[in-house]
């Protein structure tokens, strides 16, 4: 499910459905899963573990907020839907908009991506700063709370453990303390503990797909004319194991990111990772990176070594009043820029599962919704990971031959900004993959170089 054929936010749906929900983690998922939740309860409590700033500065306990992030334009549409004024507040915090169809310099299949004709908006800033203008809008909702440093410990249940009533949890100070609820959400990102809370209370863990491609990537940030608002992207294509990304953000900074994949581990080193850039097929990556001043005193270094999707939504049995969304359900290989807007169309669907039937049989009916949206983005993520022959993990059926209709599309369009365009529309989940597939689509594909024009099969109009 994309932005294309998603229905939107439509608070006027939702009836109150009960007293208190409580949201395990302040992360992109538990904040905009928080926003939906406070149509519907009285009360909505986020706990996190961590402190929760009031300036825009990266987390203890989430060490990839130091790294770029990518805000697609599904989790831009949503996320404006959600906390109207979230775009604008970006930009006066020195966020920038940024034409990624024109400005974005995007090499891949030995070419760049030609220039869109139509503009495609894109906010680039820093992943604190989103998160920040975010925690912004969720502490103004009047029936939301926002508690830092109060570490999750355990779901209370009813005494048979089929039904979810709230959460205990540690202060700062040490002491234990429990809040109640009619509904709890598991926001808690990839290292989620309900597979392991499941198995310990008789229920079976969610089946779980996991794709093996070994990533490390390594970041700095570096100065920027404040009239340069370039972006630079290049993702490891096989046999190619190295890939890299620039993009302008708040503060007259570039972030600079540099991936490596299947081994081929990014450095640490100031001179290695300018050399790691300068080995990168964008000449103007390493040039800028080696030219201008850095603005980060350290590399930042994150290891992530697959994609895993845990599929909830095949469970016959399920404790009533939990769901788990976000991070804790499916993490992407962050190469592709897809985790925070997925977060946001969880969120949505989150919000049309308590629209129709309030809490009755909620987590069946959220993770038969979310696992649309999934199913789309991980046939995306890891079929490009497939490309690589070292990868392991199922593979989604149809990778090999798509992988190969999509290299000729891209090489194609190298030189068609019709097709660039729907590349980058559907990389930004506003449209689905088929879309890259339709007739008049396949038909600038497939032509021979230089070639004919489309067969009358193919054919949009006649004329007389």
């Amino acid at each position: 499910m994309t932005l294309a054929n998603t229905k939107r936010y439509s608070p006027s749906r939702v009836s109150t459905i009960g007293n208190r929900a409580v949201v395990i983690g302040a992360s992109m998922a538990g904040l905009s899963a928080a926003r939906v939740l406070a149509d519907g309860f009285e009360e909505v409590i986020v706990i996190d573990r961590d402190d929760l700033p009031e300036e825009p500065v990266a987390r203890k306990g989430t060490p990839q907020t130091s790294h770029p992030h990518v805000l697609l334009e599904a989790g831009r549409a949503t996320l404006e839907d959600l906390f109207p004024g979230f775009g604008a507040d970006v930009l006066a915090e020195g966020g920038l908009m940024v034409d990624s169809g024109t400005k974005m310099e995007h090499f891949d299949q030995g070419g760049y991506m030609a220039d869109t004709q139509e503009r495609l908006p894109t906010y680039c800033a820093s992943r604190p700063l989103f998160d920040h203008v975010l925690r912004h809008h969720v502490s103004e909702i009047e029936n939301v709370q926002l508690r830092g440093n109060q570490q999750f410990t355990d779901y209370l249940t009813d005494s048979d453990t089929t039904s979810v009533t709230g959460v205990t949890l540690r202060e700062e100070d040490g002491t234990e303390a429990t809040i109640s609820a009619d509904l709890v959400v598991d926001a808690t990102g990839r290292m989620s503990r309900t597979p392991q809370w499941l198995e310990k209370h008789g229920y079976d863990a969610p089946p779980v797909d996991e794709v093996q491609i070994d990533v490390t990537y390594s970041s700095i940030q570096i100065e920027r004319p404040s009239d340069d608002r370039r972006m630079f992207f290049v993702p490891p294509s096989s046999p190619r194991t190295r890939g890299g990304g620039l993009i302008p953000i708040e503060g007259d900074r570039w972030d600079v990111i540099i991936q490596g994949v299947h081994g081929d581990k990014t450095p640490t080193d100031p001179g290695q990772f300018i050399e790691f850039t300068e080995s990168l097929p964008i000449p103007e990556l390493g040039q800028l990176v080696k030219s201008q001043t850095w603005a980060t005193d350290e590399i930042e270094h994150y290891p992530y070594p697959s994609s895993i999707r845990r599929h909830y939504e095949e469970l016959t049995q399920f404790p009533d009043n939990l769901v788990v969304t976000g991070d804790a359900i499916a993490s992407f290989n962050p190469i592709n820029g897809q985790g925070m807007s997925v977060a946001a169309l969880d969120a949505l669907q989150l919000h049309h599962t308590i629209a129709r039937d309030g809490l009755d049989d909620v987590a069946r009916r959220f993770f038969d919704r979310t696992a649309d949206t999934i199913d789309i983005v991980w046939q995306m993520s890891v079929g490009a990971d497939f490309d690589f022959p070292q990868t392991t993990g199922p593979k989604p059926r149809g990778t090999d031959l798509f992988n190969r209709y999509l290299d000729r599309f891209i090489r194609k369009a190298h030189s068609d900004p019709v097709l660039s365009e729907a590349f980058l529309r559907v990389m930004r989940l506003e449209k689905p993959p088929k879309t890259l597939l339709q007739p008049h689509t396949a038909w600038r594909v497939l032509r021979p170089t230089g070639g004919l024009k489309p067969p009358r099969l193919f054919a949009t109009s006649t004329s007389s």
